[in-house]
């Protein structure tokens, strides 16, 4: 039965209802501040914001939580944050949304990232980010290790997810100590990865980069509509890093999934964009990697995963800032795909 039919859909969205789904990752608060502009500074040539409404959402490996707990999976979220104030307003978001709290390490060491946005007559105007991208100290990484081994030998995981956004909580000591690990469990691995660990993911089942963290990541560049030097590189990311399933998300030109089989063969799939109004591009990384590892876990196709998780990133640009998935919408959408 394929997903592409409304029983099919609704057959596949019931498997992921029985997952357990670790999250291994940089947490942080993404903070709006919303108002109008009518006026120019006095002081410098800067537009002033008359705040009418403030909201603070959940940011980084926390949104891929929300995303994953939208579609009725249960999210085990694993992350490093502060002894601050910010840390309290991140541990309420999380009461809020009803997500366990039993993985966070709360470090003396560390801030709790938090990224601030202002937008003035419904456009963003200006973004401050406060962070310490420092890597774990010896004692936090041992608690934190510490934190998934028994979360993982106390709970059943069907996947992991490593989301990367180089704030300092992976570091390629954890990330080795995780794989080697789930490879004991035969757990399935997955990545979004930043630039700093790029090389470090190795023997994961999948990669998921944009093709900017793509470039970065091999220091290359070439034109996305070389479809060669594109091929070539995401074959670069299965030799040297040992990667089952590359994911690389292209923005408005859709998505592109490639499998290296066990006799060294690869299979590619690339699909285009859904044509929406995009509002907003930010958590769409996060959505992609929450609902490609669903897929992962629930045995779907890689044609499946990749046409899934393009229509999920693609859903959450509709909205202004950083949103999980709506599952009800996106059950409709799926029954509706032709694959």
């Amino acid at each position: 039965m394929t997903i592409a039919s409304i029983d099919g859909a609704k057959e596949v969205f019931k498997k992921f209802e029985q997952m357990n789904i670790m999250i291994i990752g940089d947490v942080m608060i993404d903070s709006y501040l919303f108002g109008n502009v009518s006026r120019i500074s006095p002081e410098a040539p800067v537009p002033i914001v008359a705040v009418n409404k403030r909201t603070n959402r959940l940011g980084g490996a926390a949104n891929v939580a929300l995303n994953i707990k939208a579609m009725g999976a249960r999210p085990v979220l694993c992350s490093v944050i502060g002894q601050d104030t910010q840390a309290e307003t991140f541990l309420s978001l999380l009461a809020d949304n009803k997500l366990y709290s039993g993985g966070i390490l709360r470090s003396k060491s560390k801030i709790t990232t938090t990224k601030f946005r202002v937008f003035g007559n419904n456009a963003q105007m200006l973004r401050v980010d406060e962070e310490n991208t420092d890597p774990l100290n010896h004692d936090d990484l041992t608690t934190f290790k510490h934190i998934i081994r028994s979360m993982m030998d106390e709970q059943n995981i069907d996947a992991i997810i490593f989301q990367d956004y180089d704030k300092g909580v992976i570091s390629p000591l954890l990330i080795d100590f995780i794989a080697e690990i789930a490879a004991k469990k035969k757990i399935p691995l997955t990545v979004d990865p930043k630039k700093k660990n790029f090389s470090a993911y190795r023997n994961l089942t999948m990669f998921k980069p944009n093709l900017k963290e793509l470039q970065e990541g091999l220091s290359v560049e070439f034109d996305k509509k070389d479809k060669t030097k594109l091929l070539d590189s995401i074959r670069q990311i299965h030799e040297k890093q040992n990667i089952d399933i590359v994911l690389l998300t292209l923005s408005e030109d859709g998505i592109l999934i490639s499998r290296r089989n066990e006799k060294g063969n690869y299979h590619e799939h690339q699909l285009p964009a859904h044509l929406r109004s995009i509002a907003d591009v930010s958590g769409a990384g996060d959505t992609v990697i929450s609902l490609a590892t669903l897929c992962l876990a629930a045995g779907l196709s890689d044609l499946e995963t990749a046409a899934l998780s393009n229509l999920a990133g693609g859903q959450v640009c509709e909205f202004v800032g950083v949103v999980p998935v709506n599952r009800e919408k996106l059950l409709t959408e799926t029954s509706k795909l032709e694959l």
